[in-house]
């Protein structure tokens, strides 16, 4: 795998799996695995937004959004 981007830089449609999350606050860090976006986890975004905030996806079956400044915590691997 390449090495890991944003969540901000996927368009609707595109595949993606988790691969850790960006130093900074642990409390975000903890609500982002709480929702179940832990590392190896695969999604699906679902929706942007005109200006990219919010940005929906799907993970385990379920649809969450998230803020932009919560999806920069995100690491990820984008999926063929």
């Amino acid at each position: 795998m390449s090495d890991a981007i944003h969540l901000t830089m996927l368009k609707a449609a595109e595949r993606g799996i988790v691969r850790g999350f960006a130093p900074g606050d642990a409390h975000y860090r903890r609500r982002l695995m709480a929702m179940g976006l832990t590392p190896g986890t695969a999604f699906t975004v679902t929706r942007l937004a005109p200006l990219g905030d919010p940005i929906q996806i799907e993970v385990r079956n379920s649809a969450l959004t998230l803020r932009k400044d919560e999806a920069m915590m995100l690491r990820i691997d984008r999926l063929a």
